[in-house]
């Protein structure tokens, strides 16, 4: 009886971003994990995992945890798999990430690029902002459907953060695929000759900031970009490696996850009629759909910490070197913090998600973000009333961090009768 009863026992619940249907649903598992065993040691990613939003917001609080990947003690083992000697292009790019940094060169690098992110720098981007989602509709206006995630989510960000930064515009091509193609970097599992593919476009995009950045130093502009080579060579604030690495972190950034936004908001909306009504005639309501559009479909879904001591948490101990993800996507379904979690409300109010993150950390392109989902919801639901979900199956990226659409295709006009 023993044995039999053993058999019909429930499996425990384990985190991993691996088995099919994660990608297009993950919650049902983060869930179940908040539920039986929150602070979760996977044995699949060999690292802890948090789900409960007062966990999550206790590590991106406490200084014993680093944003750097370089104290976890699987660091070279995961960066090791093309069988190159030493640090791989991507490995050495994203070390110097400000999202990867603790104080003091997080605080360094953070206070130069905050600067172009005010409200008010933002605010005053705000009609750059209306003739771009403009130009880019005016393209599909005479098709009966378009692809929301090519036509509109996914160039859009890229303009507008290239436009900030002060890119070519005849380069965005060029950015648009080389942001794409490392995307499998930010995956659980990377093959080796994803690796080499991802190293050589890691070296592409430094290269091309290199040589802009020389042709900026001869001719400066009043962009970004200048304002961050300012800096690098009068005040010494900036190494070589960092200004190349802070350029393509902007670019990276300040556009995926705002693709998502724009792309998974609009998911939402059209999967819930009754709040697409209310915003619809309420349009005052766009802010606070945004935020609910943040917390239930959270862009970024994970961010990594690692600590620097033993830490107690919940009952149990990260060990010193042992990694920590922190689910943002399921902090943001906490019932605990969000009474009936999983409900699209327009409403919703308070609504304390941590969708940017928290802290130090707080994603500085926020206020952008927020910005180009104020002009794109408004516009987009203007200009086409009849705007609905062309019903085909959904195609996500094998991205653990991002979970982004690939493509999210949309009548535009009503079907004759």
């Amino acid at each position: 009886m023993q044995g039999q009863h053993s058999s019909t026992s429930p499996a425990k619940a384990v985190y991993n971003p691996l088995v099919p249907g994660f990608r297009e649903n993950p919650h049902p598992q983060l869930h179940r994990l908040r539920a039986e065993d929150p602070v979760h040691w996977s044995p699949v990613l060999q690292v802890w995992v948090l789900t409960r939003h007062a966990d999550v917001l206790f590590a991106l609080r406490d200084p014993r945890f680093s944003a750097s990947a370089l104290h976890w003690e699987n660091y070279q083992r995961f960066f090791s798999r093309s069988g190159s000697v030493g640090t791989p292009p991507p490995a050495e790019v994203y070390r110097h990430w400000m999202l990867q940094l603790d104080p003091p060169d997080h605080t360094r690098l953070r206070a130069l690029v905050s600067k172009a992110f005010t409200p008010r720098t933002v605010e005053a981007f705000r009609p750059q902002i209306q003739r771009m989602t403009d130009d880019l509709l005016d393209r599909v206006q005479g098709r009966g459907e378009m692809d929301l995630v090519a036509d509109l989510a996914y160039p859009l960000p890229i303009m507008a953060i290239a436009t900030l930064l002060g890119t070519p515009p005849e380069d965005y091509a060029d950015i648009r695929r080389w942001s794409a193609d490392l995307l499998p970097s930010f995956g659980p599992a990377m093959s080796a000759k994803q690796l080499e593919h991802v190293s050589r476009v890691t070296i592409e995009f430094s290269e091309y900031f290199k040589s802009l950045i020389a042709c900026r130093r001869a001719s400066p502009e009043n962009h970004l970009l200048d304002a961050l080579i300012a800096a690098r060579d009068g005040a010494n604030q900036l190494t070589d490696s960092e200004l190349v690495s802070t350029c393509i972190l902007l670019i990276v950034a300040g556009h995926l996850t705002t693709v998502q936004l724009i792309a998974r908001g609009t998911l939402l909306l059209l999967r819930n009629p009754d709040q697409l009504s209310l915003l619809r005639r309420s349009p005052e309501m766009t802010s606070g759909a945004i935020e609910e559009m943040l917390r239930l479909e959270s862009p970024l879904q994970v961010v990594n910490r690692t600590a620097l001591q033993d830490i107690p948490i919940g009952g149990k101990t990260i060990r010193k070197g042992q990694m920590v993800i922190l689910s943002l996507a399921g902090a943001n379904r906490d019932p605990v913090q969000f009474p009936d979690p999983d409900r699209f409300d327009i409403t919703r109010s308070p609504n304390r998600h941590i969708a940017f993150g928290f802290g130090e950390h707080f994603c500085a392109g926020a206020p952008l973000a927020r910005l180009e989902a104020q002009v794109v919801f408004p516009t987009l639901l203007r200009r086409f009333p009849d705007l609905s979900l062309l019903e085909r199956p959904l195609d996500y990226e094998s991205s653990l961090i991002l979970r982004a659409l690939k493509s999210l295709p949309v009548r535009l006009v009503r079907e004759a009768a």
